[in-house]
């Protein structure tokens, strides 16, 4: 009898040291993000230009996960763009890049990694202006004559601020689609004496105030480097 006793005083004694040993096994079990570069496009810009004359251009999006919640950002691209107002319709071509941060202020389950985006951006651009046909209303009983082309302006710059909003939802391992608007706020713009600036690329329409708005619809792919 007491040997039966012994046992089960044995038993009881190594039960809850074997509890706390798995508890501290499981505790030791950590998950490792992934840390590396995602690369994209622009999708909406080839298909407007593959149905329209008046617009060409493309877009390459990237960012860079340095911390848990923040990356580096930057856009590049490229626009060839008619516009047409009331009495003169021209043509902007030229290069442009964005840099910045994003911050994700999404709080993703276990091996999630989808992002609400909220950045910011600096944006500079290189661009030329042509008049490619204009009106002259000057007296409002003599007909309005139309010109075939008006004077060409190049070497112009600007240079702007972004708020980026946004997400990023991966849909595929390793494959992410992208909304974001952009509120843009002009910084500092090059102008001819006779004609003002009323598309920049990458800011695309200037407004009233020299501000504006822009957005992309992107697809990427993440590049993992390493986990952490």
């Amino acid at each position: 009898m007491l040997k039966y006793i012994i046992s089960l005083i044995f038993l009881f004694t190594l039960f809850p040291l074997a509890a706390q040993l798995g508890k501290e096994a499981k505790d030791t079990t950590t998950y490792k993000d992934r840390y590396g570069l995602r690369v994209g496009i622009d999708v909406v810009r080839p298909i407007y230009s593959a149905f329209s004359d008046d617009t060409k251009g493309f877009e390459i999006v990237g960012d860079y996960r340095v911390t848990n919640r923040f990356y580096i950002a930057t856009e590049l691209g490229y626009r060839d763009q008619t516009t047409y107002e009331d009495f003169f319709d021209f043509t902007t071509k030229g290069e442009y890049i964005k840099l910045g941060v994003d911050y994700n202020a999404y709080k993703n389950w276990l091996g999630m990694e989808n992002m609400i985006v909220v950045g910011l951006r600096y944006g500079f651009s290189t661009f030329s202006q042509k008049v490619n046909e204009y009106t002259i209303n000057t007296d409002p009983f003599i007909p309005n004559r139309t010109e075939p082309e008006g004077e060409a302006f190049g070497g112009q710059t600007a240079h702007w601020a972004e708020l980026v909003l946004g997400i990023k939802v991966e849909v595929l391992h390793n494959v992410f689609l992208g909304f974001s608007f952009r509120g843009n706020t002009m910084l500092s713009i090059t102008e001819p004496e006779n004609f003002k600036n009323l598309y920049v690329p990458g800011f695309e329409r200037v407004f009233v105030n020299d501000n504006g708005f822009s957005f992309n619809y992107t697809v990427s792919y993440l590049i993992p480097f390493y986990r952490k």
